[in-house]
């Protein structure tokens, strides 16, 4: 079993939660975070004065599958979140030991 963790733009959550729900996974956790990577944020004006923002808005996708469909996830969040400009974001691949759904108790991928 793995975890994957995707950072997003905002405007590409719709787009790739579909193709991820297409492969069949079942559920997903979303949140909204802040950080930045190479591009060190952004200057703005506001009112003529000049503010950097160095924390951007962007969208966390966590989801655990079986360890055989983690390619076709990983293809799925890339073709979807891509735009070709810099921000797209990244996706991490983490071994998931251990999985139990607390409500029936099952454990592993049974529990996914």
């Amino acid at each position: 079993m793995k975890k994957i963790e995707a950072i997003i733009k905002p405007f590409k959550l719709e787009e790739v939660k579909e193709a991820i729900l297409k492969l069949g996974i079942s559920g997903m956790t979303i949140s909204e975070v802040k950080g930045f990577g190479r591009q060190k944020g952004h200057k703005e004006i506001y009112r003529g004065a000049e503010y950097i923002v160095d924390f951007l808005p962007k969208v966390k996708i966590e989801v655990a599958v079986d360890s055989s469909i983690v390619p076709d996830v990983v293809k799925a969040i890339k073709e979807n979140a891509f735009t070709g400009q810099i921000g797209d974001g990244k996706i991490f691949i983490i071994p998931l030991e251990k999985a139990i759904r607390i409500r029936t108790g099952e454990e592993d991928e049974d529990a996914l």
